[in-house]
């Protein structure tokens, strides 16, 4: 007996990790020190770019989108999910992205497949400035179902002392502006698999009129990232109070993380237009409506906020940048907790 017989390829291994070294490389920002293979990677933060540097990480995973992904057999945006989802988690403390290290695990190798996943991560790097520094391809035979891999990243970013976004000062009146999502990005997969598989019979393939488009196109649109659209806002310190990204949990859970003791929110759900999906998904499978805020992002990917006195500026600078913000709520006294109208 040998490994390979076993079920483990060290050859397929050597062979992903020679296809993704050019991948990693068109990553590399001035800071890497180190080559894709070393058994760690080397950055040396850029003299001069920060003043009291802070050090923000956070890590992650695609969730059971990766599902979805099998079934259409398409791997090439799940990393750019992944990269994406992972920088806006640092950028709502004000964080920029260093450096990126992803973890891919199968139960058997197949380097097409891995080499598509990894310039999905490059893509999302190259696009937030971040460097592909390193990462974990594990070959886990009888571990994981034919086809199928699990992915997961790690990002570390860093901030400024004095220009952290921690939302500590928020209080009563301020306001709360959006930024529109791109659809589901990596949250609710389980419910909305459940809609659209299970309950409705629905293939990858099914073209659905209310979507405009097939079901593996609108659930594998990827996560996008806010970094471009805020770093405006952030350059002028003191204009965001605190930041929070839409993800599990929806905009119920994740905004009152911001929240200082004695206050909580109320959002205004005519303030915008909630996407084709969402009310794809509701209506099909007769979903609550506490539930579906609780479950997606309901359209609303990113939420900013500032005096109220600064969210006119806060609108036009987003808006020149491409985007689409409303104001869609205020912070109140009370507990921390938010509220619906509308």
């Amino acid at each position: 007996m040998d490994y390979k017989s076993s079920g483990v390829d060290i050859d397929a291994g050597l062979e992903v990790v020679r296809r993704i070294k050019g991948l990693a490389r068109s990553t590399f920002t001035p800071g890497v020190l180190s080559e894709i293979g070393s058994f760690g990677g080397l950055f040396r933060l850029e003299p001069g770019r920060f003043d009291d540097p802070v050090m923000v990480a956070s890590a992650d995973g695609v969730g059971t989108k990766l599902k979805v992904a099998f079934l259409a057999n398409r791997h090439d945006t799940v990393g750019e999910d992944l990269v994406n989802h992972c920088v806006n988690d640092i950028l709502v403390q004000g964080a920029r992205p260093l450096f990126f290290l992803d973890y891919l695990a199968t139960g058997r190798l197949a380097p097409d497949v891995a080499e598509q996943i990894v310039a999905g991560i490059a893509r999302g790097c190259r696009a937030n400035g971040c460097a592909l520094l390193g990462g974990e391809t594990a070959e886990m035979p009888g571990f994981y179902a034919a086809g199928e891999y699990d992915l997961a990243g790690f990002i570390v970013g860093a901030v400024d002392r004095g220009a952290i976004v921690d939302g500590r000062s928020l209080r009563p009146g301020d306001a709360l502006v959006g930024l529109p999502s791109t659809g589901l990005h990596t949250n609710g997969y389980s419910l909305a698999r459940r809609i659209v598989f299970d309950e409705l019979g629905l293939a990858v393939d099914s073209v659905v009129p209310a979507l405009g488009t097939t079901v593996g196109e609108a659930l594998l649109a990827v996560h996008r990232s806010y970094l471009r659209a805020v770093e405006p806002l952030l350059a002028d310190r003191g204009l965001v109070l605190g930041m929070a990204h839409i993800t599990g949990g929806g905009i119920t859970d994740n905004l009152p993380r911001i929240f200082p003791e004695g206050v909580g929110a109320w959002i205004d759900r005519r303030a915008w237009d909630v996407p084709p999906v969402f009310r794809f998904l509701g209506e099909a499978g007769h979903v609550p409506d506490a539930d579906m805020f609780r479950s997606f992002n309901m359209g609303i990917g990113l939420i900013v906020a500032c005096r109220p006195a600064d969210a006119d500026r806060v609108v036009e600078t987003l808006t020149r940048q491409g985007e689409r913000p409303a104001v869609i709520g205020e912070i109140v006294e009370g507990e921390r907790a938010v509220s619906y109208v509308g």
